[in-house]
């Protein structure tokens, strides 16, 4: 396993942004040099004082890191690669942030032959975005997915899985593919409807004189919490990961379909099964840790 003194982050939204202040926090003997395509953004982390270094050229920031993360959009992974590669050294690896890895991961390959790329997917976030938005214990307690390819260096997986661990999160190993199909299920389908309902929502603003958003109860609430998310990097994942997602969206058009029909047929067994059901789920994501059971999810008013 290699020893990571420098890292370099290129991309300082959200994600970025809280892996720079983690390691600030759990790791401070690690030196961070950051950029971000944005010269508005590199300005404010620097204010911040985010990074030992902010690096105005992508190239410039890599040079000497031993491990280099990409925290941008799916959708600009390729270009982010080939910015960084003349500033590469031989023996750096690679890992990025994307919730989406089989394309992320052609695309890093393709663009960094030669190198060791090491996919990872911290499975953390809020609604926020930008550099201000970020906190080092984003990922405490958190899965952060490892895909690496099948011939990919062991001593490159284990580094950047110790990385990871050191944040504070729980790290598991997958297939590229089989991750894109379990991240379109618990993420990507929940996003897309949310945007689905929010904006039905907003057009019936004028029917119902905006009583739509001044009694908004809880359920439709926390719906607009979620589709609040960085519709850049939103637009990329449901791109990037579109088979995984077209499937996962047929299946839930089934079963839409047939809760329709039990609320038509007034089939109230139907109904309380599937509700029963799901409210098992809810209980056993409690129980793993991985939300608050506290009343109203933990809010104060």
């Amino acid at each position: 396993m290699m020893a990571i003194e420098r890292v370099a982050i290129v991309g300082l939204g959200l994600i970025g942004s809280s892996i720079a202040r983690a390691i600030a926090e759990r790791l401070p003997q690690v030196t961070v040099t950051g950029h971000d395509a944005s010269a508005d953004v590199r300005a404010l982390a620097g204010e911040l004082g985010l990074c030992d270094r902010i690096a105005d050229d992508a190239a410039a920031a890599v040079v000497d890191a031993d491990l280099v993360i990409l925290a941008v959009p799916v959708g600009r992974m390729a270009d982010a690669a080939a910015a960084i590669a003349p500033g590469l050294k031989a023996d750096a690896i690679i890992s990025d942030v994307g919730s989406s890895k089989a394309g992320v991961a052609k695309a890093l390959a393709t663009a960094l032959p030669g190198h060791a790329v090491i996919p990872a997917h911290p499975v953390a976030g809020t609604e926020n975005s930008g550099p201000a938005a970020g906190f080092a214990t984003l990922f405490e307690g958190r899965w952060c997915i490892v895909t690496p390819d099948v011939g990919a260096s062991q001593d490159a997986v284990a580094t950047v899985t110790s990385f990871w661990q050191a944040l504070g999160a729980r790290v598991e190993t997958m297939d590229a593919a089989h991750h894109d199909m379990v991240l379109a299920v618990t993420s990507h389908l929940p996003h897309l409807i949310a945007y689905t309902i929010v904006g039905t929502a907003s057009e019936l603003e004028e029917v119902t004189e905006s009583e739509v958003i001044k009694y908004s109860a809880g359920g439709f609430r926390d719906f607009t919490r979620i589709a609040a998310s960085d519709p850049v990097m939103w637009r990329d994942v449901f791109l990037a990961n579109k088979d995984a997602v077209l499937a996962t969206l047929q299946r839930f058009n089934e079963d839409l379909t047939a809760l329709q029909q039990a609320i038509r047929r007034g089939d109230a067994d139907k109904l309380e099964d599937w509700f029963t059901r799901t409210r098992a789920i809810r209980r056993s994501i409690i129980e793993q840790g991985q939300d608050d059971a506290a009343p109203d999810f933990g809010r104060r008013h």
